[in-house]
């Protein structure tokens, strides 16, 4: 079977609606394939000199929108790393679909190189750095279309 892919851009959204980020000069290079219900999904987001990060940090946490909707919400619908661009500092993360059209970035694990202490949490403005130009969310995933 030979799947087609296709480019999406997410919206990017928090979880309360306040604080709005805006990618900016973001470079995003988002795909996926979809055959019968599956849906297959890359999400490669190189942040920019004027992205906006929005603010609320813990208590806002960012959601990406998905190209297709989702059957159910699920904890688990990918895997990936965040890139510190500036210290080259690498996190473990998940892709959890919150909701049926948007997905989480979840932290499930120290700093590859244990430097960096925060482990666990939902991706926000200032989880699990300060997040600035050259920074990157690279998520892999799979999940069942509506």
């Amino acid at each position: 079977m030979t799947l087609t892919w296709s480019a999406w851009t997410p919206t990017w959204t928090t979880s309360t609606g306040a604080n709005s980020p805006s990618f900016g000069n973001a470079t995003i290079d988002c795909k996926y394939a979809q055959s019968a219900d599956a849906v297959l999904f890359e999400m490669e987001i190189t942040f920019g000199s004027t992205t906006n990060f929005g603010g609320g940090g813990s208590s806002d946490n960012w959601r990406f929108s998905l190209p297709v909707t989702a059957a159910e919400s699920v904890l688990i619908a990918g895997v990936g790393e965040i890139q510190d661009g500036a210290a080259t500092t690498r996190w473990p993360v998940r892709a959890r679909l919150t909701t049926t059209t948007t997905v989480e970035v979840e932290l499930c694990g120290r700093a590859y190189d244990d430097t960096a202490g925060v482990s666990s949490g939902l991706v926000d403005a200032t989880t699990p750095m300060t997040w600035a130009n050259g920074d990157r969310i690279l998520l892999h995933g799979h999940y069942q279309a509506a």
